[in-house]
């Protein structure tokens, strides 16, 4: 028995754990799975599909497999220039073999989430060091260190998976989360050939072949940039350049990289697209897509989407939290301000510092950015997670009690369980919290009436007292982190995920229903209109293209009905979908129009086309 588990039991039973290397493993693995199925799988298809940026997904992949056109993307029977192909390639591909259905649509975001949180465990099972030091301990001590690997990887996986950000974006066919894969594995693969790369290279080769990390980083930043674009190479190399330059061992480190292999294998899988969809495309794809939906976002405010320039802050406190509460000491505590240190640190020792540079360099790249949006913060996540696994890691083998631990990591506990108190006490509010959104006008009440609140105030008040009974034990404090990730995981199963379900009974399911009896009531060659709101699910739930979406009887509508009255083949009656005060606002009484579906907030209705058009006459 070692001096340190003589005065920590809980590492003196690890020791005899730890022993049983095939036990770890197993419940390891059985971790993960539990962790994958709650966080990632448990209803991921139960839910219909989010307005309004997921459908417009859902119904370009769909398009994709009814036209052939892989090239192209299209919705509502025009060009979808906002994202390259990847993420429309997997969904569609995930229609041929599950059908057309809300599990294929978010198949491809689970399975990137499930890639990225194990690399991150077997990275941090391999270079998870609590501190630069445990990378140099040898001989008896080693397993002291081994235990510290296992607990990085333990809860660094945990947390990759177990906050508000990556659970939000797995639960919806987007390509936020399958960026975040894409990048996240592309900056592990990195680390892994920085730290195994033998530094002396054979002499004269001008052009050395990179080894298996940078060849992974190489492929996997090709299909990030299929991903979202630019910003799936400009992001890691920029997090790269920032960690080599500090390191200072950017050249060496950059021909050992073999930039002239890597770079033909990156281009060979992200630029062919391009090259076809410009093809087809020409200057309005480049318009669209480099100008509109990249340069524009970063220079300029697109859609409305403005912030303050603490907008991150924010953002990453409340959707990292509980554990955001730790990454200020987690970043201090490396003490990054000694340079001289670091940069005499092994390789494989500066995984946490790595992270540090992937952290800061999103974080103030889409501070600096105008155009702001909370999904924009999603790659850092798993960075978070590195850090404040590494902290956790090196505080519980301290052999010092509660008390005696730094005063910053005190602190940090000391808050987390004062977010406890106010997460459960918010549970109660909750119901009287929700936002005033017309398309789930009667969501407040429903959840008052649930028993919702009240199991979300009982996990959130179960995880408070026994972090505060461990908190006052002081020898058993390290148990604090293990009781909160299971505490999230009730959370997120007893909770938020029969919650989404409520969600969408009252804000989706209208619109689902909407949809079935546009399919069954729509006419030969009767067109669609839908006023006061856009909600691109009608056209995945109806199979119907296009649908005239508008704010209001203004303009554009009119110049829509135009055209249709200029169409000698179009039916004189129009299917107008809207909120009952809508269509009274645009001058439409009840003698002039049939009911066809009402489902609240909406009515579906057949109304003359010219009767419409007459309303701007007046």
């Amino acid at each position: 028995m070692t001096p340190s588990s003589l005065h920590n039991p809980i590492l003196h039973w690890w020791s005899q754990f730890e022993k049983k290397t095939t036990l770890t493993w197993f419940i390891s693995i059985a971790g993960l799975i539990i962790i994958n199925l709650i966080a990632f799988i448990w209803s991921l298809g139960s839910t219909g599909l989010i307005d309004e940026t997921e459908p417009l997904f859902a119904e370009a992949a769909r398009q994709m497999t009814v036209t052939g056109n892989w090239i192209t993307p299209y919705f509502n029977e025009a060009t979808r220039f906002d994202k390259p192909p990847l993420v429309y390639w997997l969904i569609a591909i995930a229609y041929k073999i599950m059908g057309v259905n809300e599990w294929a649509v978010r198949l491809p975001s689970a399975l990137a989430a499930i890639a990225l949180m194990l690399a991150v465990f077997v990275t941090l099972l391999k270079f998870g060091y609590a501190s630069p030091k445990a990378a140099l301990v040898n001989g008896e001590q080693s397993a002291t260190v081994q235990r510290q690997l296992w607990l990085t990887a333990w809860i660094g996986s945990a947390l990759t998976a177990l906050n508000f950000a990556t659970f939000a974006w797995v639960h919806q066919g987007v390509s936020d989360m399958l960026l975040s894969g894409c990048m996240g594995t592309a900056l592990l693969s990195f680390f892994w050939g920085y730290a195994q790369n033998k530094v002396d290279l054979p002499t004269g080769w001008l052009v050395p072949i990179p080894n298996r990390g940078y060849l992974g980083f190489y492929v996997l930043s090709g299909l990030a940039v299929l991903t979202k674009g630019p910003v799936g190479i400009v992001l890691p190399g920029l997090i790269i350049l920032a960690f080599l330059v500090y390191v200072g061992n950017l050249r060496s480190v950059l021909r050992e990289m073999g930039l002239v292999w890597g770079m033909l294998l990156f281009l060979a899988i992200s630029v062919p697209w391009f090259i076809l969809v410009i093809h087809d495309n020409g200057e309005a794809y480049i318009d669209s897509f480099f100008g509109y939906h990249n340069l524009e976002r970063f220079t300029s405010v697109v859609n409305r989407h403005s912030a303050p320039w603490y907008f991150y802050f924010l953002i990453v406190a409340g959707m990292f939290a509980p554990w955001s509460i730790y990454l200020p000491y987690s970043m201090v505590r490396l003490q990054f301000w000694k340079r001289k240190y670091w940069q005499e640190q092994l390789r494989q020792a500066q995984l946490t510092l790595f992270a540090l540079a992937w952290f800061g360099v999103i974080f103030v790249f889409f501070t600096i950015a105008v155009t702001k949006l909370p999904s924009y913060v999603l790659p850092l996540m798993p960075a978070a997670a590195i850090l404040v696994a590494a902290t956790w890691s090196n505080e519980f083998a301290r052999v010092s009690p509660l008390l005696g631990q730094k005063k910053g990591f005190l602190s940090s506990i000391v808050l987390h369980i004062l977010l406890l108190l106010a997460m459960a006490i918010a549970s109660l509010l909750f119901p009287h919290l929700i936002g005033t959104d017309p398309a789930m006008i009667n969501l407040s009440g429903l959840m008052q009436r649930s028993s919702l609140p009240v199991i979300s105030a009982l996990i959130w008040g179960i995880t408070l007292l026994l972090s505060l009974i461990l908190f006052l034990k002081r020898e058993h404090w390290r148990w604090i982190i293990g009781v909160n990730i299971v505490g999230y995981l009730a959370f997120l199963l007893f909770f938020v995920h029969p919650a989404l379900i409520l969600v969408d009974q009252v804000r989706q399911l209208p619109l689902r229903e909407i949809a079935a009896a546009l399919n069954q009531v729509r006419q030969p060659n009767e067109s669609v209109m839908m006023i006061g709101f856009k909600k691109p699910s009608l056209n995945f739930y109806s199979h119907y293209q296009p649908i005239g979406y508008f704010w209001s009887l203004d303009d554009p509508a009119k110049e829509f009905l135009t055209e249709l009255a200029q169409n000698p083949q179009a039916n004189p009656k129009i299917l107008l979908i809207g909120e009952p005060g809508q269509i009274a606002e645009a001058g439409l009484k009840p003698q002039d129009f049939e009911v066809l579906r009402d489902r609240n907030p909406y009515q579906l209705i057949r109304v003359d086309r010219q009767r419409l058009l007459a309303q701007y006459h007046h």
